[in-house]
């Protein structure tokens, strides 16, 4: 499984940063890492320099073999919270989508 992490502009993602992003996804993601081809990650910060609520945005788009890619975004006062509560929806939308799968 390939993790790809992409940021805007008003973040740079250093290294130990980048290994906890992929750590949290690794351990998340293990169930389905034979079907997963790819995981790339969007980090943005949807009001630049400004402080507000909830402007850390995470986006995770899961490749699977197969399958149309599976998006889940969502949105924190952290980029780690925002990672966490997109990695929970996109969990739960691989796992809609498997089901779905093996019902036919």
């Amino acid at each position: 499984m390939i993790i790809q992490i992409n940021a805007d502009h008003n973040l740079i993602v250093h290294a130990d940063f980048r290994d906890k992003i992929e750590g949290v996804l690794r351990d998340e993601m293990d169930r389905f890492k034979d079907q997963t081809t790819r995981l790339e990650v969007h980090l943005s910060d949807e009001n630049g320099n400004k402080d507000s609520q909830d402007d850390k945005r995470c986006m995770i788009e899961a490749r699977l073999e197969g399958a149309q890619p599976i998006v889940a975004t969502d949105f924190g006062n952290t980029y780690e919270l925002a990672l966490n509560g997109a990695v929970e929806k996109l969990k739960s939308s691989i796992e809609h989508r498997l089901s779905r799968l093996k019902s036919y």
